[in-house]
Formats: structure tokens, C-alpha cells, sequence
């Protein structure tokens, strides 16, 4: 009796086959710690042919884990391993998101204030926009004040 569980390494969740050598019939079971249900097996007379069926791999498994194969009425442990590994989560070149382009420089800002100490990072942190800011805001508040005001004049020439 042989067992074959393809991909022999999965991770947890993944749906797997099992195909089994060497049975009388044509209908069978595989079970193992790792799966997260029994395997039907069915198939052509399976002296002959193998028998075949899916299965998942459970969460939480890894290691190594025996098949064992329900057929002719018997149970035959041992027929085959499957090997659990675990995938890490963590991404291994996080995307640089938020700011769009802006991202790497905030992060040389960041690393320039810790090297410059702590008084240089308050004073980053406190710095808003400066004088030129300022003038650009108060000349264009008022453009938008006369182009108001010139466009009300003109709705009341109208009426």
C-alpha cells in the first residue's frame, strides 16, 4: 500500500491530492493529523489503478504528518507523509504607500531629525510654512474676494 499526497508540502489551507497504490475496490479514505477532513477516495478497481481524492491541510499544523489509507475494510498507517510549512505573513519588500511620491522624503526628513537630536525634531515638528506661504495665501484669498465681488456686481447690473 503507497499513499501520495500532491504537492507533498503545503501550506495550512491548501487543497491537496491524494492518490493511493494498491487497493482492492474501488472506493477508499485517506486520513492524516494534518488534513482538515478525510479524503474520499474513488476510482477504477484499485488493484489495478489508484484511487483519488482531495483533501485540505488544516490551520495551525506544520511538521511532518503520516497518511493513513482506509480500503479493502483495513486500515494501512503509514502509507505516506505530507509536510506542513508555514508561510510567513509578512511581506518580505513592504510597498512604500501614502504621499504618493512623497514617502521616501519624509522618511530622509525623519532620519535627518533623529541624527540632528531631539531639540532639531521639536523644531521641525513646530516649523509650519513660512513668510513667502503666507504672502501666496493672502494674494490669492484676495483674487478670489474680487472675482466674488466683481461677479455678484455684474448678476445685479442684469436683473
Amino acid at each position: 500500500m503507497k499513499a501520495t499526497v500532491t504537492p507533498s508540502s503545503a501550506s495550512p489551507g491548501a487543497q491537496v491530492e491524494v492518490r493511493a497504490d494498491g487497493c482492492d475496490g474501488t472506493t477508499g479514505s485517506a486520513s492524516s493529523g494534518a488534513f482538515e477532513y478525510d479524503a474520499e477516495l474513488t476510482g477504477r478497481d484499485g488493484d489495478k489503478y489508484s484511487l483519488n481524492g482531495t483533501t485540505k491541510i488544516k490551520y495551525g499544523v506544520s511538521g511532518s504528518y503520516s497518511v493513513t489509507i482506509t480500503c479493502d475494510g483495513h486500515p494501512h498507517q503509514g502509507a505516506g507523509t505530507v509536510q506542513v510549512i508555514r508561510n510567513n505573513p509578512a511581506p518580505v519588500s513592504p510597498v512604500r504607500a501614502g504621499g504618493g511620491g512623497t514617502a521616501h522624503l519624509a522618511e530622509s526628513q525623519l532620519a535627518q531629525s533623529r541624527l540632528a537630536g531631539p531639540a532639531a525634531s521639536a523644531e521641525a515638528r513646530e516649523a509650519g510654512p513660512g513668510t513667502r506661504h503666507a504672502v501666496i495665501g493672502l494674494v490669492l484669498a484676495g483674487v478670489a474676494a474680487v472675482a466674488v465681488a466683481f461677479r455678484s456686481v455684474r448678476r445685479r447690473r442684469s436683473e
